[in-house]
């Protein structure tokens, strides 16, 4: 038995503003991320401090981390499947 895709896929005219801007989101998380390693690397006696409710530093920064890929991931999906309807409206305006 061979499973086949349903639709041929053909050219993503979206392909290049995907990629360009999951490379952007991409590099904003990973500096995020540095940041976290470098104040580890650096002074890790800072995510002992306590800030807010009894949650350290390490803590608190370790589920922004968490929350900010969700919103990131959130966000590009978002800006993916606006750029693909404004291409869908100028194939289907062209005819």
């Amino acid at each position: 038995m061979l499973h086949e895709p349903q639709v041929n896929p053909g050219k993503d005219p979206a392909a290049a503003y995907k990629s360009r801007v999951g490379v952007r989101l991409f590099c904003v998380y990973a500096t995020f991320y540095l940041l976290f390693v470098a104040i580890n690397l650096v002074q890790p006696a800072l995510m002992e401090i306590v800030v807010v409710a009894g949650l350290n530093l390490a803590v608190l920064y370790g589920m922004l981390l968490i929350v900010s890929a969700l919103v990131l991931a959130l966000w590009y999906d978002r800006a993916c499947r606006r750029e693909e309807a404004r291409h869908q409206n100028q194939t289907t305006g062209d005819r």
